[in-house]
């Protein structure tokens, strides 16, 4: 069974942040909450672990909201690394922050559209909306994959499935969402066995095998990120056969936290857009690009409060 306070282990890093006041503390907990099993995210009332695997080691990241913080704590099975690591603190603190959305700038987003004729009444009653984020780029990468053109349920049992064959357990029970060297490990007939689809399988292997060997290496991409950095990996990613412009753009937002993707070929978002402007028929993908253009840089964020709106923050 699954220990409440996931602290089974030989390494124990804490850190205190301090929240904005607007911070929605539910945006995160739904988005961690969409596996109801529970085998690699468990949310409490106030907080979440997450198994995850840290330098390679299994281990369970909790996050406690409290008030105006976030306590965090990251419990890791294995050995204990030198006493006064401050580079183990501060990309545990980067991490989180980008996990919980916190680099996000709000207050540009509102000031530039807060008052914007068609979506000024969406932003209002979603104030302070930050998108989640997984706790590596390659998660999400693996998730966007795996969600391709299926329902978010199918997605999740599928991904399910394939954390358990990753095979790395917490000692807290959990089990850890595999990174690309353990995904290399699987077959691409065990991948079809579990019901991935040929092109999804052939995808992910691709993925981690690249990753895996150095050759895109997201981690650091992720450490400094900016609008020339974010076409290299666009390119980098679109070489890889099963993989096209929506997958990168969602990547891109939960796994980088990067705001600015065009994610006008998603259907939740144009049925959410066919809403908020009134219309007959859902917009098709040439119109929705258009309208999302406007808000650049925060073309993925606008996506967000439209998906919020259809109450798929878990998304």
């Amino acid at each position: 069974m699954v220990q409440d306070d996931c602290l089974i282990s030989n390494l124990d890093l804490q850190l205190v942040l301090p929240l904005p006041g607007d911070f929605r503390p539910a945006d995160s907990l739904t988005f961690f909450r969409r596996d109801p099993q529970e085998i690699a995210e468990r949310v409490t009332a106030h907080g979440l672990h997450k198994a995850l695997l840290w330098r390679g080691q299994p281990a369970c990241l909790s996050v406690d909201f409290r008030g105006a913080q976030a306590h965090v704590r990251l419990a890791r099975d294995g050995v204990c690394p030198e006493p006064g690591n401050g580079a183990e603190e501060n990309a545990l603190r980067h991490m989180v922050r980008r996990m919980l959305g916190l680099d996000q700038d709000l207050d540009g987003f509102m000031a530039g559209f807060g008052q914007h004729p068609e979506l000024a009444s969406l932003l209002a009653q979603q104030r302070g909306l930050r998108v989640p984020a997984t706790a590596t780029p390659f998660e999400a990468l693996a998730w966007a994959i795996t969600g391709q053109q299926i329902s978010v349920a199918v997605a999740v049992a599928l991904r399910r499935k394939l954390i358990q064959a990753g095979g790395q357990v917490h000692s807290s029970g959990l089990f850890c969402h595999p990174d690309a060297a353990s995904l290399t490990s699987l077959s691409f007939a065990e991948l079809r066995e579990m019901g991935f689809s040929t092109a999804k399988a052939q995808a992910l292997l691709s993925l981690a095998e690249q990753v895996a060997a150095g050759e895109l290496p997201l981690d650091a991409w992720a450490q400094q990120l900016d609008a020339e950095r974010v076409e290299l990996i666009r390119r980098r990613l679109l070489a890889i056969k099963g993989i096209g412009p929506w997958t990168v753009n969602y990547a891109l937002l939960r796994g980088f936290g990067w705001l600015d993707g065009s994610l006008h070929g998603d259907v939740a978002v144009r049925r959410s857009l066919q809403n908020l402007l009134g219309k007959t028929e859902k917009p098709d993908e040439k119109f929705t690009q258009h309208w999302l253009a406007q808000f650049s840089p925060w073309r993925a964020l606008v996506a967000a409060h439209l998906w919020a709106s259809l109450t798929m923050t878990a998304y």
